[in-house]
């Protein structure tokens, strides 16, 4: 696993919230036309039976199917680079970090200037906390892949 100071964490931010912004804008529009594709179902449900344009919601779901493998693509780029998305549609990342032997997630979510919360890997995202001295001690050589 790799891990990261937060000197390396805060420098890759820029990177990664772009990344996560696109895959978020992906997984919304793929959203956006799978609801469009439900009411369809459902319109046609209702009615017994309709005319469709056979060859629009096949561009659709073709449409559909892009936007779900550059998600997907986008979040595995994010997942190569060591950091674990923990939730797309509120921006939530972790950074794995060696605290003291341990290993621990410097914890960053959508709107956030900077990583200024860490939690445990048992405590989630309800046990972040302050980041404190113990982090930024730390040099740039302290981080090493695992």
């Amino acid at each position: 696993m790799k891990t990261f100071t937060l000197d390396e964490a805060q420098s890759l931010l820029p990177l990664v919230e772009s990344l996560l912004k696109r895959a978020a804008a992906s997984k919304q529009a793929a959203d956006e036309i799978e609801s469009e594709l439900s009411g369809l179902v459902r319109r046609i449900h209702m009615s017994g039976g309709m005319m469709v344009d056979i060859g629009s919601v096949i561009a659709q779901r073709n449409t559909l199917e892009q936007y779900l493998e550059r998600a997907k693509e986008t979040l595995a780029e994010i997942d190569s680079i060591g950091v674990q998305v923990k939730d797309i549609e509120t921006g939530l990342l972790d950074f794995p970090c060696r605290l003291d032997e341990e290993i621990v997630l410097l914890c960053w979510k959508s709107g956030e200037p900077s990583i200024d919360f860490w939690h445990t890997t048992e405590a989630g995202f309800k046990g972040r906390q302050p980041i404190d001295e113990r982090f930024r001690r730390r040099s740039n050589s302290g981080s090493r892949p695992n």
